[in-house]
C-alpha cells in the first residue's frame, strides 16, 4: 500500500504545482495587460493635453486675433475669386473651388494647427488633386465608384507623405464630381487652380499671420510638431539600436 500512497501523493503534488504555474501565467499575463493598458491611457492622456493646450491657444478671446483672422481669410479669397473673374465668366467657378474656404478655416483661423502649416496646406492639396484626377482618369464615370475611391486614395497618399489637410479630401472630390469642365483639365486641375489657389493662401497667410506680435506662421515651435519630432527621434533611435538588428 506505500508505494501506491507515494504514487497517489506524486500525482496530487504534480497536479497543485500545474495549478500553481498556471495561477502564475495568468497571473503575468494580467499584470502584462494592466501595464499596457496603463502605458495606452498615458499616451491617451498626453495626447489629449497636447491638443487642448492648441485648441485653448486657438479659442481665446482676444478681438485682434479675430480680426487678422477675417482679414487675412478675406484677402486671400478675395485674390482667387478676383483671378477668377478676370479670366472665366461667373458661370465657371473653376479657380474658387469649395476646399479653399475650408483651408481658409485654418490657415487663418487656427495657424497654430499642425494641419494649417504650410507643408500641409499646399502638399494636401496637391497631392488630393492628383490622386483625384487619377481616380477620374483610370476608373469609370460612375459616381458612385469614384467619388469614395478619390477621398479614400487622397487621405492615404496624405497620411503617407505627412501632408495631412482635411480640406484635401474635398479637393480630390471636386475632381470627379464637378461636371466636365474640371474633367477635361486632367493633371492640369492640379497645377492651377489647386496650386495656383495655395500659394495664394500662403503668401497672405505669411502676411497677415506676422503683423502682430502674438501671430506666427509658420509655428516652428509648438509643442505638438516638438512631440512629433521627439516622437519620431525615438523611433529612429530604437530601430538604430543593436536590439532590433
Amino acid at each position: 500500500m506505500l508505494p501506491k500512497y507515494r504514487d497517489i501523493q506524486h500525482k496530487k503534488s504534480n497536479v497543485i504545482n500545474s495549478s500553481k504555474i498556471k495561477i502564475e501565467c495568468a497571473k503575468f499575463k494580467a499584470l502584462g495587460l494592466h501595464i499596457f493598458a496603463n502605458k495606452m491611457k498615458q499616451h491617451l492622456h498626453r495626447q489629449l493635453r497636447i491638443y487642448r493646450y492648441v485648441i485653448y491657444r486657438e479659442t481665446l478671446v482676444d478681438p485682434w486675433e479675430h480680426f487678422w483672422s477675417f482679414i487675412g481669410a478675406f484677402v486671400g479669397i478675395f485674390i482667387i475669386a478676383y483671378i477668377q473673374s478676370l479670366h472665366l465668366p461667373s458661370l465657371e467657378n473653376i479657380f474658387l473651388i469649395g476646399s479653399f474656404g475650408a483651408s481658409s478655416v485654418l490657415v487663418y483661423g487656427a495657424i497654430q494647427s499642425p494641419l494649417a502649416q504650410p507643408r500641409n496646406l499646399i502638399g494636401g492639396h496637391v497631392v488630393s488633386a492628383i490622386a483625384g484626377v487619377t481616380v477620374a482618369q483610370l476608373l469609370p464615370d460612375i459616381i458612385w465608384l469614384t467619388a469614395p475611391s478619390a477621398v479614400a486614395l487622397s487621405i492615404v497618399c496624405m497620411q503617407h507623405t505627412r501632408t495631412l489637410h482635411p480640406p484635401g479630401g474635398a479637393t480630390a472630390l471636386i475632381a470627379v464630381s464637378s461636371g466636365t469642365k474640371i474633367s477635361s483639365m486632367g493633371y492640369w486641375y492640379v497645377l492651377s487652380p489647386v496650386l495656383s489657389g495655395c500659394i495664394i493662401l500662403f503668401l497672405v497667410a505669411l502676411i497677415f499671420n506676422n503683423i502682430t506680435k502674438k501671430r506666427h506662421y509658420p509655428v516652428k515651435k509648438s509643442r505638438l510638431r516638438r512631440s512629433r519630432r521627439q516622437h519620431l527621434k525615438t523611433r529612429f533611435d530604437r530601430a538604430k539600436s543593436p536590439s532590433h538588428l
